[in-house]
């Protein structure tokens, strides 16, 4: 399988990477082979899935693995991966697909010991708090990967334009050296990418959240996390 590492030796040096454009020369490699390889794409969220969905399932075997500790309270966890979980089933549904849904055990402590450690509840969203987040999701997604025998893996998260594509990137490039398993570069924003989402999102009623989960953002954000938990469990109990 084509690993990205060898495309990105042969770009100019100190300049930016457009990573979609990584992506579509690996799956270029795929089709020239004839490979259809299969894929742990990592989702923090149903919203952020379908678009990647979309575009990837046409080339390779798609598994969503959803693994996001980070997520507060545990209702809202909860709420996000049933939504997460539905839209896979209805997705297949209608297109006919074979996409599966894993979801690795809710572990907020883990999550919070890395914040203390580093002592980053202070950091502003999109700073090294975030980075640590990535770090742990990205981890756990290479690790799942390589136990289940994937060929690559990779993340949703670059569909979001709050979020930085460029540091995922590079850091799911620095975790695939700790990992025998090729990590699947993207910019799934490019291309009308998060456009296509937000239409995806109103196409499957998807419930689309107002904060990335964390609770240090959600109080930076001055997000009500009382009432988030009271309608997470409305939704859980109807």
């Amino acid at each position: 399988m084509k690993n990205a590492q060898d495309i990105l030796e042969k770009l100019p040096q100190n300049q930016k990477v457009n990573y979609d454009r990584v992506l579509q020369k690996v799956m270029a490699d795929w089709q020239e082979r004839e490979e259809r390889p299969s894929i742990l794409l990592h989702s923090c969220c149903a919203p952020c899935s379908t678009y990647s969905l979309e575009y990837l399932v046409a080339h390779a075997e798609v598994s969503i693995l959803f693994a996001n500790s980070n997520i507060h309270p545990e209702s809202e966890y909860r709420r996000r991966e049933k939504v997460q979980q539905d839209f896979v089933t209805e997705f297949n549904k209608r297109n006919g697909t074979n996409v599966k849904f894993i979801s690795s055990p809710y572990e907020p402590k883990d999550f919070m010991r890395i914040v203390g450690k580093n002592k980053l509840q202070n950091e502003p969203e999109g700073g090294k708090r975030c980075h640590a987040c990535f770090q742990m999701r990205l981890d756990i997604v290479a690790e799942q990967a390589l136990a289940l025998g994937y060929d690559y893996f990779g993340s949703a998260l670059t569909v979001s334009p709050h979020k930085n594509s460029q540091l995922i990137n590079e850091i799911g490039l620095d975790i695939q050296k700790i990992y025998d398993v090729n990590y699947l570069p993207s910019d799934f924003k490019k291309n009308n990418g998060y456009k296509r989402s937000v239409e995806l999102c109103g196409d499957y009623d998807i419930y689309r959240q107002c904060y990335c989960g964390c609770v240090f953002a959600a109080k930076e954000q001055g997000v009500d996390l009382k009432q988030v938990e009271q309608e997470a469990t409305f939704f859980l109990e109807g």
